[in-house]
């Protein structure tokens, strides 16, 4: 799949879904109950156990229906490991150079965290498609994307880190390039107790919140 239309479908859809899953059962099924909320991205964070393997087993399973990314990636290593999986995307919590080369060389779409105006503006000159702003709620959240969006209007954030249906919209009018969403959207507890229903309906409203929010920014310019 190019790197391009990937980028494409991700900024479209807004909403990057963090799983952090206990087996590859788990993650399947989130990635039904999410997709059927229309939301066909997920993020396999390196944290669920067996994640390169889980990554693998989604790709082959959805292929080019869902974006299979992998979450948590910390060297260039791991990134190699998850790209030979099937990996889509790669997602870090940290800005990590060697990731970003490796993933430009293999023509993979790349979002190295960064918190501080010079990672930000590090991680974009090495090559980064988007940056990962984790944690950015515990800095302020939309005020903080704000700040930064402000000098550096050309770089792709993506909040990370305490981002929540209540904040969505204020995130992406502050200039979100898409959403990156955890516990508040991937709700592995609901799903496993037979509550799949909620999380199909909260991907829903992170869907219509990233939609409504963009559609307000383009009727007020």
């Amino acid at each position: 799949m190019e790197k391009a239309w990937v980028l494409k479908r991700i900024e479209e859809v807004g909403v990057i879904p963090v799983v952090r899953a206990a087996s590859a059962e788990e993650a399947i099924a989130v990635a039904e109950v999410i997709g059927e909320g229309g939301i066909p991205i997920l993020e396999i964070t390196l944290t669920v156990p067996g994640a390169v393997a889980v990554i693998g087993k989604l790709s082959k399973r959805y292929g080019d229906k869902v974006l299979v990314g992998a979450g948590t990636v910390l060297d260039a290593e791991a990134a190699r490991r998850c790209i030979g999986a099937g990996a889509q995307f790669i997602v870090s919590p940290s800005l990590n150079i060697a990731t970003i080369e490796l993933c430009k060389r293999q023509r993979i779409a790349v979002f190295p965290g960064a918190l501080t105006p010079t990672e930000v503006v590090s991680a974009w000159q090495a090559g980064a498609d988007a940056v990962k702003v984790f944690p950015c709620n515990a800095v302020g959240g939309p005020k903080y994307l704000r700040a930064l969006k402000a000098p550096l209007p050309q770089v792709n954030l993506v909040p990370t880190g305490g981002v929540t249906l209540a904040t969505a919209k204020d995130f992406i009018a502050a200039g979100a390039w898409a959403l990156g969403v955890g516990g508040d959207l991937v709700n592995t507890k609901a799903i496993n107790s037979g509550e799949r229903e909620s999380v199909v309906a909260a991907a829903r409203s992170y869907v219509t919140a990233v939609r409504e929010a963009r559609t307000s920014m383009s009727d007020s310019q």
